[in-house]
């Protein structure tokens, strides 16, 4: 989905990961190579090294109330895609002198 919703050419892309399965399988780094996209992994699955990814997966969870869903699939897939929407164009950031990163993007 990333891939399919930039906006702009990018010359170099980074992924990070914990080293869960799901991003260490044949197909995903796959993807990544087949994008020119360079993948970095934490050493131990340890998540303090990647401490920003998991501060804002937390402020996802937390404030859209994303830790649990009662509803199905594509419900849930819906309120992530909502909730990161309003993260990235609504909400504003004090790391980004109280823009949205949107904002602070462009």
């Amino acid at each position: 989905m990333a891939l399919n919703n930039r906006c702009y050419p990018v010359t170099s892309l980074i992924h990070h990961s914990d080293r869960g399965s799901q991003y260490c399988c044949k197909e995903y780094v796959d993807l990544l190579r087949t994008n020119n996209i360079a993948i970095s992994m934490t050493q131990n699955g340890d998540p303090y090294e990647n401490a920003i990814a998991e501060r804002v997966n937390g402020i996802i969870k937390s404030e859209f109330s994303l830790y649990s869903s009662q509803v199905g699939f594509d419900e849930t897939c819906g309120l992530v895609k909502k909730s990161i929407d309003a993260y990235n164009q609504l909400r504003p950031h004090s790391s980004c002198d109280y823009l949205t990163p949107d904002q602070a993007h462009l």
